[in-house]
Formats: structure tokens, C-alpha cells, sequence
């Protein structure tokens, strides 16, 4: 079993920068590849970004390449996104997910565990 704990998420201006962290617990972490989904509302929850078990493999949705950069650091069973030029659009609940295989997706159904979320909103 593996529990997720998301934090720094907030209000920002347009073209601010946000870092998003995500605490897991249990001694798989490393082995599992890691993602970052949001949720807009009255919307699906969307892929944002995902990272394979050694960091050697990262994956960006198209809306937010060049921006958005996700890592990780195994020895503190986290995962980072840091958010720069950040816009409206980008206003949902980022959700991260830890999948018990080392390999990344894009998918949410790929995913085994979820955090509870936290609220990202970018002001115009």
C-alpha cells in the first residue's frame, strides 16, 4: 500500500511559478513510476506529466512542454512538479499518482494509487 501527500498548491498571477511536492510512504517508491494528472471543473482528469522509476524517462501532455518540468528524489520519497509560467488555464486540481510498475504512462487507469489533490488557480 502506498499513501500520496500533495502540497504547494495555491493561488498565482498569470506567469508565476508554483513547485507542487508529492511525499510517499513505503519502501517501493523507487521502483514505481510516478505521475502528475489535473482536474478542471466539469472536466476529465487529465495527464500532465510522468516519470519512470530512475528519472532516465519523462513524458509531458503538450499543453504544458517547456514549462512544466517533473522530477524525483528517491531517498526522500518524492516527487516534484515545478510549474513556471504558469496560466488561467492551468486553474484544476493536480493530482499525484504512483504506479507499481517502473515504466511511465500516460494513463489514468495505469495508475494504483492517487493523492488527494490540491488546488492550483492562476489568476488572469
Amino acid at each position: 500500500q502506498v499513501q500520496l501527500v500533495e502540497s504547494g498548491g495555491g493561488l498565482v498571477q498569470a506567469g508565476g511559478s508554483l513547485r507542487l511536492s508529492c511525499a510517499a510512504s513505503g519502501r517501493a517508491f523507487s521502483t514505481y513510476a510516478m505521475g502528475w494528472f489535473r482536474q478542471a471543473p466539469g472536466k476529465e482528469r487529465e495527464f500532465v506529466a510522468t516519470i519512470n522509476w530512475s528519472a532516465s524517462i519523462t513524458s509531458y501532455a503538450d499543453s504544458v512542454k517547456g514549462r512544466f518540468t517533473i522530477s524525483r528524489d528517491n531517498a526522500k520519497n518524492t516527487v516534484y512538479l515545478q510549474m513556471n509560467s504558469l496560466k488561467p488555464e492551468d486553474t484544476a486540481v493536480y493530482y499525484c499518482a504512483a504506479r507499481s510498475s517502473p515504466r511511465t504512462t500516460t494513463l489514468v487507469g495505469d495508475y494504483n494509487y492517487w493523492g488527494q489533490g490540491t488546488q492550483v488557480t492562476v489568476s488572469s
